[in-house]
C-alpha cells in the first residue's frame, strides 16, 4: 500500500513542523549522550566512590538504548502501525487524509515512547545498583513483570489495537531478559564470582536448536524465507 499524501491545513503547519519541531526532536536523540551525561552527574554524588566508574558504561549504554528505541520505532513500530490503522479504512472505501501536525504528533510519540521504553535495562540495573531489587527478586516475579509490561505497552501505544500493542510488548519483554541479565552480572561482579558458563550453555543450547528446528520446519513446510525488512522471516 502506498503511503497517503499528507494535508496542510494552516498555513504555518509545515513551517512549524519541518523547520522548528522536528529539528528540536532530531536534536534530542542526537544529544542524548550529553543529556544522560548531565543526568549521571546528578546521580553519580549519591553513589560510592566504586560505583561512579560505571559512568562511561551508562551513558553509552543509555544514549545507544534510547536511538535503538527511536530506530525500532521509525523502522518498525511507526511504518506497519500506520500501514495497519490506514489499511482499515482504506479496506472499507475509506480515503484517508492525515494532516502534517497529526502524523508529526504520532511520529514523536512513538519514537520517544520507544526510546524512552528501551531504558528498561538501565532503569533496572539502577535500582539493583542502589540494592532495591536482585535478579532473584526479579526472576521470582518474572510474571507479573511480563503482565506490566503488556499494561505499559497498552498505555504507551498511539492506538488501542492489539496488533500495535504486541509490536510495543515484545521488544519490551526482550529488553526485561537483558535488564536481569544485567542485574546478574553486577551481583557477579559484587560477590567477585566467575559468570556460569557451562549453566548458560546447557539452556542456551537446547533453546537455539529449537529454534532452528522450528525455523527449518516452516521454511520446507509452508515457504517461509528471510527478508530484507521486518518482520524477517515470512512466507
Amino acid at each position: 500500500m502506498n503511503p497517503p499524501e499528507l494535508a496542510q491545513i494552516a498555513p504555518l503547519e509545515f513551517f512549524n513542523i519541518v523547520w522548528l519541531k522536528l529539528p528540536l526532536l532530531s536534536a534530542v536523540f542526537v544529544g542524548s549522550p550529553w543529556i544522560l551525561y548531565q543526568v549521571w552527574r546528578f546521580i553519580a554524588p549519591g553513589l560510592y566512590k566504586r560505583e561512579r566508574r560505571w559512568a562511561g558504561p551508562f551513558v553509552l549504554c543509555s544514549a545507544g538504548l534510547f536511538i535503538l528505541g527511536g530506530l525500532f520505532a521509525y523502522f518498525v513500530v511507526f511504518r506497519f502501525a500506520l500501514v495497519f490503522l490506514l489499511g482499515l479504512g482504506i479496506g472499507n472505501h475509506v480515503r484517508p487524509v492525515v494532516s502534517v501536525e497529526s502524523y508529526f504528533n504520532v511520529f514523536v510519540n512513538v519514537t520517544l515512547g520507544c526510546g524512552i521504553v528501551f531504558e528498561l535495562p538501565v532503569l533496572m540495573f539502577f535500582l539493583a545498583l542502589l540494592r532495591i531489587v536482585s535478579s532473584g527478586f526479579l526472576l521470582r516475579n518474572i510474571r507479573y513483570g511480563i503482565l506490566a509490561l503488556f499494561a505499559l505497552a497498552a498505555i504507551v501505544t498511539p492506538t488501542p489495537d492489539v496488533f500495535n500493542m504486541v509490536l510495543f510488548a515484545m521488544p519490551m519483554v526482550a529488553l526485561f531478559f537483558v535488564g536481569i541479565l544485567a542485574v546478574y552480572l553486577l551481583e557477579l561482579n559484587r560477590e567477585q564470582r566467575k559468570f556460569p558458563w557451562g549453566k548458560l550453555l546447557v539452556y542456551l543450547i537446547p533453546a537455539l536448536a529449537a529454534i532452528a528446528a522450528l525455523m527449518y520446519y516452516l521454511r520446507f513446510k509452508y515457504g517461509y524465507h528471510f527478508a530484507p525488512q521486518f518482520p524477517w522471516f515470512v512466507r
